[in-house]
């Protein structure tokens, strides 16, 4: 099976990488047309600002390559905010694969910061994206914007508000959470993307 990771100027690539790697996979990195779409699935992984990082997809013509994909595609982070209708951040307009869009945190009190960032449980999980992981099961998150709770919602979590901890929409999945930085509970759901999905 082959697994390829979009490539483009985005951070955290090389700990999704690292991540597949101990669960037996050996992903390529590519921005690629043709490695992408014959790829078996595809990991839209990153760290960054929405408007620079779509700024540089539209330029390389990888947001219309990213909306042809027919196989599995799994966003994580800014993958999933970029694959969003349009982000608060830098009032940027995304991918639009899922018609929703994407808000920055507000606190309510001073107890919460922005960005939230550590670990945090997930619950209302669907799919078999979550297959073996149970509810309330904890994961990393590092984020200033949120995707509400919308009909694309496979798993909530709560900061502020309830929102989208994971989305899907035909074959397109996204997290909000870094699974390659969540441990046993990560390695299971990314071992699920690879395996069940």
């Amino acid at each position: 099976m082959q697994i390829a990771i979009v490539k483009y100027n985005a951070g955290n690539i090389r700990s999704v990488v690292n991540a597949l790697q101990r669960i037996g996979c050996n992903p390529v990195i590519t921005d690629s047309p043709e490695a992408l779409m014959s790829a078996d699935k595809i990991i839209f992984p990153g760290q960054g600002a929405a408007g620079e990082t779509m700024k540089y997809l539209k330029e390389h013509n990888i947001d219309r390559l990213i909306r042809a994909l027919r196989q599995p595609v799994l966003g994580i982070c800014i993958g999933q905010q970029l694959m969003c209708r349009h982000s608060e951040e830098d009032n940027t307009d995304c991918l639009g694969i899922f018609p929703v869009d994407v808000k920055r945190f507000v606190p309510t009190d001073s107890s919460e910061k922005v960005p939230a960032m550590g670990w945090n449980n997930i619950h209302n999980l669907k799919t078999g994206l979550f297959e073996h992981v149970g509810e309330d099961d904890f994961v990393y998150f590092v984020h200033s914007y949120y995707v509400p709770v919308c009909n694309y919602t496979i798993a909530e979590a709560d900061y502020t508000l309830p929102f989208s901890a994971a989305l899907r929409k035909d074959n397109f999945y996204a997290t909000q959470f870094h699974p390659e930085k969540s441990g046993s509970v990560g390695e299971q759901i990314l071992r699920n993307f690879i395996e069940c999905i």
